[in-house]
């Protein structure tokens, strides 16, 4: 899935308050690359991620996805999209304790328009033999791989992962960024990943630089690195 912004812009007000978290941010993202967001705390990235997945919409500008046009959808057509197109990850995994590994995965699979198995999502995460296991009963590397395999069984457009390392140590880590890394080659399912660590830059295709609600600057990789290479 690919993405076109035109002047993006996001204005939180509260009482006389205004923040602007995006100030006139025009993107192109490419199906099938991998993208790095970086940049410190309060900088549009998480905003910026959250438009491109329907959560939120932006005061001004123009988003599309092919030849949809995001920022003209009503909030049923906006819903249908989420539902259909984009997989998440977030940094906490956000599961059902009293549901095995399976049964988490199958709660998008049987909302989803087109779904592979369960089983087959957690195979592709490397987690066929915890699918009886309950969340208390999985590492945190092995929870995160859970939410990867969720994301990616509904066969999204785009994987939206916001900070999904943040609580892991460096080791476990890179074993989820690997995964991510595979789900992208064998789903063809552009992925944006926002991160504070700068070192996970070098697995993308390209990296947008942000700060005060802009992109800085956009550096392309000459080859992905695998996380294995990266200095974490």
């Amino acid at each position: 899935m690919n993405f076109r912004g035109e002047d993006l812009r996001k204005v939180y007000r509260t009482g006389e308050t205004e923040v602007q978290a995006l100030r006139g941010v025009d993107l192109e993202i490419e199906a099938g690359e991998v993208l790095v967001l970086l940049g410190p705390s309060g900088s549009g990235k998480s905003t910026l991620l959250n438009i491109l997945g329907g959560l939120d919409r932006p005061t001004s500008g123009r988003l599309l996805s092919g030849d949809l046009d995001l920022t003209a959808l009503d909030d049923a057509d906006l819903t249908n999209f989420r539902r259909d197109r984009v997989g998440f990850i977030f940094q906490f995994y956000n599961l059902i304790p009293s549901l095995t590994a399976e049964e988490n995965v199958r709660l998008v699979t049987d909302i989803a328009r087109n779904p592979m198995e369960p089983a087959r999502a957690l195979e592709l995460v490397g987690l066929s033999e915890r699918r009886d296991h309950y969340p208390a009963q999985l590492s945190g590397g092995e929870q995160q791989r859970v939410a990867v395999a969720r994301a990616i069984a509904k066969q999204p457009g785009v994987l939206l992962c916001d900070e999904p390392t943040g609580a892991l140590d460096s080791a476990t880590g890179i074993k989820v960024l690997e995964t991510l890394a595979a789900a992208n080659r064998e789903t063809g399912a552009t992925l944006v990943i926002i991160t504070h660590n700068a070192g996970i830059a070098a697995m993308a295709d390209r990296v947008f630089h942000f700060l005060d609600g802009r992109i800085a600057r956009i550096e392309r990789n000459a080859r992905r690195a695998s996380p294995t290479e990266m200095t974490w």
